[in-house]
């Protein structure tokens, strides 16, 4: 499962970027190690090579990770009477179709209510008649909703939201992506790191021969590399 990765180089890295958002007596490229007052997010950040952006296939991809990298991310429920109602029971925010209604589709509004929140669910009566209640606003935003059909249970989906990750090549050669948070355990994320390196090359023409290298970094840290 390890891929690529060197396992020694992960683990160290790993300890010190933990190490360091904890404010022990540690020194990365010169700075000295500070806890800071809220829940910093543990992120790697990969530079491609030989690849052409203009030329190649634009790849796009989503995985599952094992643990939630940001549990702190907020959702909306865009729900009929039933989803609102389970929301509610949840402590979700939620929207029915006549709040939906009542933005009448200003795009000043709905600009706002896509950057209240991290994501948005919809019931599936409801998510075809978001772009005609709103507008293109979520989807400008990248946040349309995820369907949420009767069946599946609310809180599993929202888990399973949270831990999912997207790798979009766009025009740039460098892509990041949360892989975990500081209150974690060093081994979860580091099984969150190798989990997504993999799947990130198994979207690449040619694998890891694609990747450049690949950095490990909290919110607030400097980076260290881990794969040259």
């Amino acid at each position: 499962m390890a891929g690529k990765l060197n396992s020694a180089l992960l683990d160290k890295a790993m300890s010190d970027i933990l190490a360091f958002a904890a404010g022990e007596d540690i020194v990365i490229d010169g700075k000295h190690g500070k806890k800071r007052n809220f829940t910093e997010t543990v992120e790697i950040q990969i530079s491609l090579k030989n690849y052409d952006p203009q030329r190649d296939k634009r790849f796009s991809g989503t995985f599952r990770l094992p643990s939630i990298p940001r549990p702190n991310l907020k959702c909306c429920m865009l729900g009929n009477a039933a989803h609102c109602e389970q929301a509610d029971r949840i402590g979700i925010d939620h929207m029915s179709v006549e709040d939906l209604k009542k933005l009448n589709k200003n795009k000043k509004l709905v600009k706002k209510l896509a950057k209240r929140y991290d994501f948005f669910m919809a019931s599936d009566n409801m998510i075809k008649q978001i772009p005609r209640l709103l507008g293109p606003g979520l989807t400008k935003a990248g946040k349309f909703p995820t369907l949420l059909s009767s069946s599946e249970d609310m809180q599993e989906k929202i888990d399973e939201v949270k831990s999912t990750i997207k790798f979009q090549m766009k025009k740039v050669m460098c892509l990041n992506v949360a892989v975990g948070n500081v209150t974690q355990e060093k081994q979860t994320i580091i099984v969150n790191v190798q989990l997504a390196a993999n799947f990130l090359a198994s979207l690449l023409k040619k694998q890891w021969q694609n990747i450049g290298s690949i950095y490990v970094k909290t919110t607030m840290s400097p980076s260290i590399q881990i794969y040259f």
